[in-house]
């Protein structure tokens, strides 16, 4: 169990992992996908941390430096992801194989920088605003929701490549157990802010749908920076319901 963890981990963030030499099975490494809320519970707790140790400072100022640390614990591995999705999504002009193959580009076009740098203000914004009305909570669950859609997007649709760690993540995913997950995560964020979070939860279910309906009617499935972006912008979408609800 706690390699699957720290597989969660190694592959999530820049958090040093102890002990890690080989990959494990890829049957641990479907059942690492279970760990990715909690990964995302560690991120919110970094956060939180940081911005106690900053707390004498500037709101503005705080929301800037949680969002470098953000970013940095995570390699932006995800905002990779979105800047892919960005690029494929306008230039794939509504072609199924265009789309795929402009996901594999590692160049980075217009439409990704633009994707990019909106998200960071976005986020930037509503961090900001959130940490006026005193919403640490909000920051605390927003990481972990945006790796609880990278589970409902395994568990929920098709992976659409033949191979690669995703391939490898979708075909060895234990379906109920992840169902669970999701059910106890969403439980835990009902917990911890109150009755608005029933609010941040439901904007993050229609913004999964959407995405959704999105990814199957261009794509007919997922890929890995699809599950990277919807990772952002469900962490988007939660700071911005968070600190309108406050």
């Amino acid at each position: 169990m706690i390699s699957r963890f720290f597989f969660a981990l190694q592959f999530l963030t820049r958090f040093p992992v102890p002990g890690r030499s080989e990959m494990p099975s890829e049957s641990e490494q479907g059942k690492s996908l279970l760990y990715y809320p909690l990964v995302g519970l560690l991120i919110g707790l970094s956060l939180v941390a940081v911005n106690g140790i900053a707390g004498s400072a500037d709101t503005l100022l705080r929301a800037a430096l949680l969002l470098v640390v953000w970013v940095t614990v995570t390699g932006g591995l995800h905002l990779d992801g979105l800047a892919d999705m960005a690029d494929a999504w306008i230039g794939g002009q509504g072609e199924r194989d265009r789309t795929l193959q402009i996901m594999k580009d590692p160049r980075c076009g217009s439409s990704a920088v633009s994707a990019v740098v909106l998200l960071l203000l976005v986020k930037l914004a509503a961090l900001n605003s959130v940490l006026l009305q005193g919403g640490w909570e909000v920051i605390l669950l927003a990481p972990l929701l945006g790796r609880l859609s990278i589970v409902a997007t395994f568990l929920y649709l098709p992976y659409v490549r033949p191979s690669g760690l995703g391939a490898t993540l979708a075909a060895h995913i234990p379906r109920i157990q992840a169902g669970r997950v999701l059910l106890v995560s969403a439980l835990f964020c009902l917990i911890i802010p109150g009755w608005y979070a029933v609010w941040i939860l439901l904007f993050c279910v229609f913004l999964f749908l959407v995405y959704r309906h999105m990814l199957l009617s261009r794509i007919g499935g997922f890929t890995g920076d699809s599950a990277g972006a919807i990772c952002e912008l469900t962490e988007a979408v939660s700071l911005v319901a968070g600190a309108l609800l406050l």
